[in-house]
């Protein structure tokens, strides 16, 4: 009997242990995962690299796989969304979030389109913008730096959340991601979080690929009352059913 082998978007790093931990019951041989952005664990199925279930930051790339040929079955199992880590000295108590990003003076930094949902979602983001106010949408676009989550970005300390490293690093003054990890900032850390509004927003729907048989079992259990709970605890959205 063979671990069971799962691909998991980095996003998923801090909740996916509660996950192993609620099913891995159902695994006596154990539960094996490898983090890595969305995008470039995709292409490393394409490639040839096997796996029993891939979760990804995105829908996106479970269809991908799922049209391919690559996977048997594809799916939503949890949502997340967006928000500002902005470097505290920067923000102004009566600024909003759209203050903080018109404010050209303040470096802007993403993860990286393409390789990296997180930074797909942002250049969404960009676009709503850009429906309400074209010329800002154009200059966040061409301001807005993709630091992480890249094939050639630099790798960042382990133990640390991206927008700590760009920020603490003094890489960027605001970092755009996800809402998920809001909770895990440290107070200490130098960092403020900015909701963006629901009406600006881009959700982001976390997908499933089950590439091989042996990984159906968990990708159901993802989507049970149980799994549900452990994702909305993590500060992730529940599906809709």
């Amino acid at each position: 009997m063979k671990p069971l082998q799962v691909l998991a978007a980095g996003s998923l790093r801090h909740v996916w242990p509660k996950v192993v931990k609620a099913f891995q019951h159902h695994y006596p041989a154990g539960i094996e995962t490898q983090f890595g952005p969305a995008g470039i664990l995709r292409q490393h199925i394409e490639q040839g690299e096997v796996c029993d279930l891939f979760v990804s930051a995105s829908i996106a790339h479970p269809q991908t796989l799922l049209q391919a040929g690559l996977a048997q079955r594809a799916g939503v199992f949890c949502h997340n969304f967006l928000c500002l880590n902005v470097r505290s000295d920067c923000v102004d108590p009566a600024a909003d979030w759209l203050e903080l990003l018109r404010n050209p003076a303040l470096r802007i930094a993403t993860s990286t389109p393409g390789c990296d949902p997180c930074g797909d979602y942002a250049w969404q983001l960009f676009e709503r913008i850009e429906q309400h106010d074209a010329k800002l949408g154009q200059r966040l676009k061409q301001r807005a730096m993709p630091l992480v989550g890249g094939k050639d970005s630099a790798p960042m300390p382990p133990g640390i959340l991206a927008s700590a490293w760009v920020i603490q690093s003094g890489q960027a003054d605001i970092f755009i991601g996800y809402r998920s990890y809001a909770h895990l900032v440290q107070p200490d850390a130098g960092i403020h979080t900015l909701v963006i509004p629901e009406e600006r927003q881009t959700r982001a729907d976390y997908g499933y690929a089950v590439c091989q048989h042996a990984g159906h079992t968990l990708a159901e259990l993802l989507l049970t009352p149980e799994g549900q709970e452990i994702f909305v605890k993590a500060g992730f959205g529940a599906i809709k059913t």
